[in-house]
């Protein structure tokens, strides 16, 4: 059985120095005290549990800095989205998995064990199907088993460019024919031992309100991107007279298996509506900075929240997480909105659960953290450095640490990162240093 002995451990319980962690066959069975030699004693290194990633598309990590030059006078979401068509209008089913795997790779070395991949890249070129419908998903499997990574995969609904528009091509790819074509692919996916599988509903615009009741007949995990920017918003009181959380709540999906995706723009009624169905909310900070979306409205900061890296604009989930405390105080002009009287870790404590265990709760898991009985997924931080010199080891993660401080990785109680550096770092990186699009 394995046993390691770190110099710290965000437990639960709060900090633990020089705390013992032991597992079995994947599974925590002592978190606490050193009890005797360890296997391993990890020197000015302390212990978290894995972040997690609740919102990813993996795909758009090959938009990064190349869409960073003004395409128009409105240079906004909807440009930006014009560099993603092409994107995924250019890549094989080949191409799709290494690229994906790449991104996968940052995520595991940035301290990230399980990824939500919000997955809508479904079929081939102008809609052509694979000779396997879930091609494209089983290659998003493929990725994450490569890299050591968890990933769950949110399998997306998608059917129209919004009220009244007419399909793009590139859009074509990621478009079911009906919900049946949509559920008959979870139920398929859903089948795959140790894989779990959710649905995504993509937003207000692809999903017609009559398909948002359809996909009821649908019971487990779903998220969906809400109330994003302001022209969906629109559109949606347009076609409906009403905005999108009430749509989602009228369809009957709000509860605490939904988690709203973004909701920058909250409607009448919203913080009413979340609070009373136990929701949540994802926040995507670097990616709705970067495509100048928004900010997590402060309603939402207290209640159940999670982050994920969306676009793959920036990978850090600790400092995805930071940002919103940070943009909270931005925007009330005081300090330590996470803040509680008397309790002089709180801040540190809810950022590292919006990272990690908060995340997990959204992805169907318990959120427990470091305990016996919960997966043998953690990380340890290297706080040999100056940086984290006099800083209170917990404060230092939170506060100041890089992805760069990621040491060592398990999954599944399987070391996947050793000093920084994945085991499958070499053979990701030379296949998608080939053409990654074609």
């Amino acid at each position: 059985m394995p046993v390691i002995v770190a110099d710290g451990a965000w437990t639960p319980q709060g900090w633990m120095a020089d705390c013992e962690i032991a597992w079995d066959d994947g599974v925590i069975v002592r978190v606490g005290p050193p009890t005797g030699v360890p296997s391993e004693r990890l020197k000015g290194k302390s212990v978290t549990p894995g972040a997690v990633n609740a919102h990813s598309h993996a795909f758009q990590r090959g938009l990064r800095g190349r869409v960073q030059s003004r395409t128009s006078e409105n240079d906004d979401f909807w440009s930006w989205r014009e560099g993603m068509y092409a994107l995924a209008d250019s890549l094989s089913p080949d191409a799709f998995e290494a690229l994906v795997a790449q991104c996968f790779l940052e995520m595991l070395e940035a301290g990230i064990t399980t990824v939500g991949e919000f997955h809508y890249l479904h079929h081939g070129l102008a809609g052509h199907r694979y000779a396997d419908p879930d091609e494209l998903a089983h290659r998003v499997r493929a990725a994450a088993e490569q890299v050591g990574l968890r990933v769950v995969l949110l399998r997306t609904a998608y059917y129209r460019a919004g009220p009244g528009r007419d399909l793009v091509a590139p859009q074509l790819r990621f478009v079911d024919r009906d919900p049946t074509e949509t559920l008959a692919s979870i139920e398929r996916l859903k089948r795959i031992p140790g894989w779990r599988v959710g649905l995504a509903l993509h937003s207000v615009r692809a999903v017609p309100p009559t398909f948002l009741r359809e996909l009821r007949a649908y019971d487990g995990l779903v998220h969906a991107h809400v109330a994003e920017v302001r022209a969906e918003v629109e559109a949606c009181k347009q076609e409906t007279g009403a905005e999108p959380l009430a749509c989602f709540e009228d369809a009957g999906w709000l509860g605490p298996q939904f988690t709203a995706v973004h909701l920058t723009r909250p409607g009448p009624g919203d913080v009413a509506r979340m609070a009373q169905s136990g929701a949540g909310v994802c926040a995507t900070p670097s990616t709705e900075l970067d495509l100048g979306d928004g900010w997590v409205p402060l309603a939402w900061i207290d209640g159940p929240l999670c982050v994920g890296s969306d676009s793959q604009a920036a990978i850090d989930p600790v400092g995805e997480a930071r940002a919103v405390e940070m943009g909270a105080r931005g925007r009330m002009h005081k300090r330590n909105v996470w803040g509680r009287l008397g309790d002089e870790s709180a801040v540190a404590q809810r950022i590292m659960d919006v990272a990690t265990t908060s995340g997990d709760r959204a992805l169907g898991g318990n959120g427990a953290g470091l305990v016996p009985g919960g997966p043998a997924d953690f990380v340890a931080w290297d706080l040999d450095r100056p940086a984290a010199d006099g800083v209170p080891p917990l404060e230092a993660i939170a506060f100041a640490s890089r992805p760069e401080w990621v040491s060592d990785v398990w999954v599944g109680g399987r070391r996947v990162v050793s000093e920084g550096r994945a085991a499958a770092r070499d053979a990701v990186r030379r296949r998608f240093s080939q053409p990654a699009r074609g």
